[in-house]
């Protein structure tokens, strides 16, 4: 076990091609730590017996055990929970197509990873499933909505695992359970075939690991596009993976730690951005501190919300209507959801849409001048399981209103405002790059005294994952972090 742990994905495909070890071996090795561990933390809540592979031997990843998430990522003949009890028996008909290509890359997919209903939280505490526990303090959250997926490659089960982020689902996890994430490029990573992009475009799928040439070489395989994309996105000149130890540069960064959603962060969320700050410095890069973001971050948060109410009540209603599930399929949280976005006029979502120009000329302007923007991933450590529930009052207030068919009345209350407070609140940094489309990582770099990880979130310029992947494995050999490992499990 403890070889298997002291190997990334990468490695472990390599012992498979030199034959020191066979897919079989590697398979019940992630088998027997996922009986270990996932006990404990609640990250795999389905596993495939037999697991799901196709690729032959000449497949980069070859024999290497893999998870995907509960969400989206759909394989023929099995369900897709989605975290919802709508949609926990639902079989589909036919893979997406990043299952496909990871099912090529010869990736042996073994479970499916934890998530809220509909990815629809930055916390992995569904009703059905129950809560996903972070590795490194089991009292505490792991993030979301990719929360499953980043406490399994934390905890060792395995070394990369399929996660999805419409609003920070991919770097929120990464900083909670101190793993690397990075959400790629709008349209580099295409979508369906069932569905198109995913909330408005604002969706990307990509991996959590442990390693930077992990990432790298998973979007080797997932970039590029489909006979359903619906543009062509220029893929990287030469593949992510040989970028990995090359040169950055002196690259020009700014770092801001100001939120107007959260005008008091944490200070070991001020305190992770500024060491990853001076970090930067001593290998050479240019920094500048910078008093407030350079986008209207309050303004986007709300139009982040009104486009995500929207979608979650097409969620319900497409669920409902492919399913047959009535409003007992569903959270009662998601219902309050869907009604928000059911009495949200289509000239408020039409605004809200094109408001997304605002933030991308923002920071068009922005990167006249910088290269790179650096925040805290979150803004403040991982919070506790069960911190977000609501008090027994507002459920049965909540309860009462979805009965009457009356929930939609919240729209003209201050619960949307209160809403942006309460769950933006920890994780005020992400929505940017999936409103813009910009390409966004977060890499482990800090641990609070109490042994909780928060990251440093990087957000490029389009296109720009070479880069953020050279700087990534800069930090990664100057800082390394792939010695740590939760001691409680």
């Amino acid at each position: 076990m403890d070889e298997y742990l002291d190997h990334d994905a990468m490695g472990l495909a390599e012992l498979v091609r030199t034959k020191q070890v066979s897919p079989a071996e590697l398979l019940a090795a992630a088998q027997a730590r996922a009986d270990a561990v996932n006990p404990r933390i609640n990250a795999i809540v389905r596993r495939l017996d037999p697991p799901v592979s196709r690729a032959g031997v000449e497949a980069p990843f070859y024999g290497v055990p893999f998870l995907f998430k509960d969400l989206d990522h759909h394989l023929a003949g099995h369900p897709t929970g989605a975290g919802s009890r709508a949609w926990q028996s639902y079989v589909h008909r036919e893979n997406d197509v990043v299952s496909d290509r990871w099912l090529a890359a010869g990736l042996v997919v073994f479970g499916r990873t934890n998530t809220p209903e509909f990815g629809a939280k930055g916390i992995t505490e569904p009703l059905v499933g129950g809560p996903t526990r972070n590795p490194w303090n089991l009292d505490h959250a792991p993030g979301g909505s990719s929360g499953g997926s980043a406490a399994a490659v934390a905890a060792g089960i395995v070394p990369c695992s399929a996660a999805s982020d419409g609003g920070g689902s991919i770097r929120i996890p990464a900083s909670a359970c101190g793993v690397f994430g990075l959400k790629a490029t709008r349209g580099l990573i295409p979508a369906g075939p069932q569905l198109g992009e995913g909330l408005l475009g604002s969706v990307s799928n990509g991996v959590h690991s442990r390693s930077v040439r992990d990432t790298a070489a998973m979007l080797d395989v997932l970039a590029g596009p489909s006979p359903t994309s619906p543009y062509l996105a220029a893929r990287p000149a030469t593949p992510l993976r040989e970028e990995i130890g090359r040169d950055p540069g002196r690259l020009r960064v700014a770092v801001c730690t100001d939120s107007a959603i959260n005008p008091k962060p944490d200070p070991e969320a001020i305190t992770a951005a500024e060491a990853t700050a001076t970090l930067l410095e001593s290998l050479g890069h240019q920094v500048e501190r910078l008093p407030r973001m350079p986008y209207d971050d309050a303004a986007l948060a709300k139009d982040f919300l009104t486009t995500w109410f929207a979608w979650c009540a097409w969620q319900v209603a497409q669920s409902k209507r492919i399913t047959g599930a009535g409003d007992e399929g569903f959270e009662p949280d998601t219902l309050v959801m869907a009604a928000l976005g059911r009495a949200t006029k289509p000239v408020d979502l039409v605004a809200a849409i094109e408001n997304r120009q605002r933030y991308v000329r923002s920071m068009a302007a922005f990167f006249e001048t910088h290269d790179l923007l650096l925040t805290p991933t979150t803004a403040t450590a991982p919070p506790r399981i069960g911190a977000f529930d609501l008090p027994p009052l507002v459920q049965r207030a909540q309860a009462a209103l979805i009965k009457g068919r009356s929930a939609g009345i919240l729209r003209f209350t201050p619960v949307v405002d209160q809403m942006i407070t309460q769950n933006l609140g920890w994780v005020p940094y992400t929505q940017l790059a999936n409103l813009t489309g910009l390409p966004a990582m977060s890499v482990p770099l800090h641990w609070t005294p109490a042994g909780l990880p928060i990251g440093s979130q990087f957000v490029g310029r389009l296109g720009s994952e070479a880069m953020l992947l050279r700087l990534a494995s800069q930090l990664e050999a100057a800082q390394p972090w792939w010695h740590r490992r939760p001691l409680v499990i």
